[in-house]
C-alpha cells in the first residue's frame, strides 16, 4: 500500500484501497516491547489512549500494562471486532 496499490487483497477478495497511506520513518513494525516504549516515549505528548493490536493477545496484554506501567499511559487491546471512534 505505501508503494500506492490501488486494492489489496483480504480474504481472498480484492477490495480497492480508499485511504491516505502514510509512512512513519524511523519505526519498525518488528520492534520488540522495548523498542515500541523508547519510540512512543518520544511522542510530544501523550494520547488520550494506545490500542495495541498486534501480536499474540497475552503478548498485546503484556505490552498495554508496560504502556501503562512505564509511561503512565492509557493502554488496551481491543477485542476482535470492537469499533473505537476516533476523533
Amino acid at each position: 500500500m505505501a508503494e500506492g496499490a490501488r486494492q489489496v487483497k483480504i480474504h481472498g477478495r480484492y477490495v480497492p484501497v480508499r485511504a491516505e497511506v502514510v509512512t512513519v520513518p524511523d519505526f519498525s513494525v518488528h520492534s520488540d516491547g522495548t523498542e515500541t516504549i523508547e519510540w512512543l516515549g518520544h511522542a510530544p505528548r501523550a494520547p488520550q489512549t494506545v490500542y495495541v493490536v498486534h501480536g499474540e493477545p497475552a503478548s498485546a496484554q503484556a505490552l498495554a500494562g508496560r504502556i501503562a506501567s512505564e509511561l503512565g499511559w492509557t493502554a488496551v487491546v481491543p477485542t476482535p471486532g470492537e469499533r473505537v471512534l476516533l476523533d
